[in-house]
């Protein structure tokens, strides 16, 4: 599990096709693989990865065909820059909201705004995930535990702060690309409990 606030962006250093898979190495912010441990979970851009490889300088994550369909990890190359947090222990605050690293969909950046410290950004997503989209209510973008703003139609607002931007990927998005998106767990079990509740209703 994860808490959605990012410790920081690790560069690509390599990206390996393989035959059912392709391998990414990565280079981590200063002190993030202190005591990391060889199948350890990390988010990448939201995605939960298994450590396949550690050292001081460098991640190491194997990732399959599926993951690599649902997710935005299909476009990483060499240079790119992706968000990465340490799954949370006992100890650790939940600033933000609890992410399982699993992604339902991507998003795709439909138009940016940029003020002079913050940027809007609107998202469009998949019309049947929109029951599940409440203004106000969290989100994982990128990995990032977020607040939607307004939700129209087929896309939500989101307003970022400078801290946000400053040690995220999010900064460098341009319109056209495609974020990973995380639903919180706990609005779809909601929907989904008041949903049934209603249809059991409708059979009495």
């Amino acid at each position: 599990m994860f808490s959605g606030i990012v410790k920081g962006t690790g560069k690509v250093s390599k990206v390996t096709s393989k035959k059912d898979c392709v391998s990414i190495e990565i280079i981590p912010p200063n002190n993030f693989n202190t005591r990391l441990k060889k199948g350890a979970s990390v988010s990448v851009d939201g995605v939960c990865l298994t450590s396949v490889d550690t050292g001081k300088t460098k991640l190491k994550f194997d990732v399959i065909d599926e993951t690599l369909e649902r997710t935005n990890l299909k476009l990483v190359k060499k240079n790119s820059l992706v968000n990465l947090e340490r799954s949370i222990t006992a100890s650790t605050e939940i600033g933000g909201h609890l992410m399982s690293g699993h992604i339902h969909f991507t998003g795709k950046v439909n138009e940016i705004i940029s003020k002079e410290n913050t940027k809007d950004f609107i998202i469009g997503f998949p019309k049947k995930f929109k029951q599940y989209i409440l203004e106000k209510g969290y989100i994982g973008v990128n990995g990032c535990s977020l607040t939607i703003g307004k939700v129209k139609n087929n896309s939500f607002n989101l307003h970022l702060i400078p801290e946000t931007l400053s040690i995220t990927n999010l900064k460098d998005l341009v319109k056209g690309d495609l974020v990973n998106i995380e639903i919180d767990q706990n609005t779809i079990a909601i929907v989904e409990t008041v949903k049934n509740y209603l249809t059991a209703q409708k059979s009495w």
